[in-house]
């Protein structure tokens, strides 16, 4: 798992491409349309080419083109095509390609092209909802599959982070529009997936209100500190991994004696939500399955 891939099984392409390794075999054989490598014991082996191709082909393919008139096509013509057609309506899944690449390469520029591109097309909830979140969606299981190594989810995770705290910044300087509550999020003891919890901040902050942010791995005796210092609070904990089904309702039951009063919330969102006992939960704590559902009550 510490080692860089460059080298893929026709399982890898299903699990990038979306192509069943079936339909792989059958374009191969029919159509010719890759040249994979061949292990001593005949396995199929690609390059990162045959990646970039194959996603370039399935774009087309999805757009209508029959794959053998796609086969008939000199090598430069198919991301010329794939150039030409992408629109509005193709944007999420040629980025969503794009983006995949530049992460197999290790491709800052065309990360950022590609980002570029997209930001003259959607705004950026857009992005993050049509691009972004299918894309950490995606991460996960090519992750269980051994598709792709921890470095590549990091360095694609981290400029994904970079472009939405730049975003955040725009709305952190500007004064908030609305005083009748502070949100305070964070991230329970050991949890480390930071990035719905930073998407939730640029939501909440261009809502017009005033946000503490305090990240991951946050006791709840520290968070008890904001109460000294704001009248009203919604505390927002993201829980994706932790605590596990066995401790999270221990975890709501603690935050419930420890922060809950009149002024106060508690919401919680992520995917450890669905073990909590909705009896442990009062009128002030509420629980949502969702990054939307959560924002749709903020008004």
């Amino acid at each position: 798992m510490n080692n860089v891939k460059n080298v893929f099984s026709i399982k890898d392409l299903e699990n990038l491409s979306g192509i069943k390794a079936h339909t792989i075999r059958i374009w191969e054989k029919r159509y010719n349309i890759l040249e994979p490598m061949r292990t001593d014991t005949n396995i199929r082996l690609y390059d990162l080419a045959s990646l970039q191709k194959l996603l370039n082909i399935t774009l087309l393919h999805d757009y209508g083109y029959k794959i053998s008139k796609i086969a008939t096509y000199p090598p430069d013509t198919i991301p010329t095509l794939v150039r030409e057609i992408v629109t509005n309506k193709t944007a999420k899944s040629h980025a969503l390609s794009e983006f995949k690449m530049a992460m197999m390469h290790f491709d800052q520029e065309l990360f950022f092209n590609t980002y570029n591109w997209l930001m003259t097309e959607k705004s950026f909830q857009e992005i993050f909802y049509d691009v972004f979140i299918p894309l950490m969606q995606e991460l996960g299981m090519l992750w269980q599959t051994d598709t792709i190594s921890p470095a590549h989810e990091h360095f694609i995770t981290f400029l994904i982070k970079q472009k939405l705290l730049i975003q955040t910044e725009q709305l952190q300087v500007l004064k908030p529009r609305k005083t009748d509550k502070v949100f305070v999020l964070s991230l329970p003891m050991n949890e480390i997936h930071e990035l719905g919890l930073m998407y939730l901040n640029y939501e909440i902050l261009s809502k017009g209100y005033k946000t503490i942010y305090l990240g991951e791995s946050m006791p709840i005796e520290n968070l008890k500190d904001l109460k000294k210092h704001f009248d009203s609070i919604v505390f927002v904990s993201y829980l994706t991994v932790q605590p596990d089904k066995d401790a999270i309702n221990d975890y709501v039951i603690k935050m419930k004696q420890e922060l809950e009063d009149d002024t106060t919330q508690l919401w919680y969102i992520g995917r450890m939500v669905e073990h909590i006992d909705t009896s442990n939960l009062s009128k002030s704590m509420l629980v949502f399955n969702s990054i939307d559902s959560l924002v749709s009550v903020i008004k």
